[in-house]
């Protein structure tokens, strides 16, 4: 009999399918027109990262390095017709260093064409026995807020010698990039687009092509390394794995390339408040204390200092007349010197 789960719910693979030995992860879902959604699964060490991105099963690398996981698209037979993916995992061929397999779908291209997983009903995941094609356990997914791109159904982990399947339900604003990131695969980035004026170049066709890896691979074009964009928002937050549309709170919507907390963030605040308040505002404003000021009749402003200034300057020069009018030897020295008017403002 099979075991309804609901979330952080989980099951023994040895109470629940005594000698079971390669199990069916099968997904499902309903979507709209215009949606493509693609399942996969993260071979995950001890450290909760992968171990390589070859540990990385998805549409592009269908095989885990050991051959234990395997993808079988929507195709794979093994009963269930309204299952749109499987992935078959064969629990006595996987690699000692893995301890949990996880399995995540995500909707592609979803920033582009701005669509979550609010539109997409009925999203489940069962487990079955490989062989007999029995059910043993199923968890019907449903998102929390409905913005999401991509969601973590369930896994598959090590709890000694037995194997057990948790209910997850975990999702992400910012698709299966943001997954990815979280599980350590180094997110790739497609390559460049060429403008229409000028032609594309031709690259050389290498002898053999491995098969590209990577969260951010297009299903009909190529990677071409590690992007050396930083989160729009923080650059401290490191790469910039998910394009998501920011609406600022002045000036015109566009898209840019954010971390996955913050395109969390982005994703599921209500616009156009997508940037925290600055701190220190409003400021208090000081005015500067002004000095007296003279008047005289026709409107003109002295300072201080300049009427001090002209004082002396007069002083100086009735003596310098008087001795200059005078027969006897002079009698006063005059030093002249400068003195910084404090007073004084432009």
């Amino acid at each position: 009999m099979s075991v309804a789960l609901t979330k952080g719910g989980n099951v023994s693979l040895n109470r629940q399918a005594p000698g079971v030995r390669s199990v069916r992860v099968c997904l499902g879902w309903t979507a709209g027109p215009g949606y493509d959604l693609d399942a996969s699964a993260l071979l995950c060490g001890a450290s909760g990262k992968v171990p390589t991105d070859q540990h990385f099963v998805f549409f592009n690398n269908l095989r885990s390095p050991d051959g234990a996981v395997r993808h079988l698209g929507n195709d794979g037979g093994g009963g269930g017709g309204d299952d749109r993916e499987r992935i078959e995992v064969r629990l006595a061929d996987v690699s000692a260093d893995v301890q949990k397999v996880v399995f995540a779908v995500a909707i592609y291209d979803a920033a582009r064409r701005r669509q979550t997983f609010g539109q997409v009903r009925g999203a489940y995941v069962r487990l079955t026995d490989a062989d007999g094609g029995a059910e043993v356990a199923r968890y019907d997914v449903t998102p929390e807020t409905g913005s999401e791109t991509a969601m973590v159904f369930g896994e598959l982990y090590r709890h000694g010698t037995d194997w057990k399947f948790r209910a997850i339900g975990q999702g992400y604003a910012s698709g299966l990039a943001g997954i990815a990131t979280d599980f350590g695969v180094d997110v790739l980035q497609p390559a460049p687009v060429v403008p229409a004026s000028a032609p594309a170049p031709v690259p050389p066709m290498p002898a053999a092509a491995p098969a590209a890896v990577g969260p951010a691979v297009p299903k009909t074009q190529p990677a071409t390394g590690s992007s050396p964009v930083t989160c729009f928002f923080d650059p401290t937050h490191g790469i910039g794995s998910a394009v998501v549309l920011w609406q600022p709170q002045w000036g015109v919507p566009r898209q840019v390339e954010a971390c996955a907390a913050c395109a969390q963030r982005v994703q599921t605040t209500v616009p156009p408040f997508y940037t925290p308040p600055q701190a220190g505002y409003p400021r208090q404003q000081v005015q500067p204390q002004v000095p007296a000021q003279h008047q005289d009749q026709g409107g003109r402003r002295f300072g201080t200092g300049a009427m001090l200034g002209a004082g002396a300057a007069g002083l100086v020069g009735g003596m310098l007349l008087n001795e200059a009018l005078s027969d006897d030897e002079p009698q006063v020295v005059v030093n002249n010197y400068y003195e910084d008017d404090d007073d004084s403002f432009f």
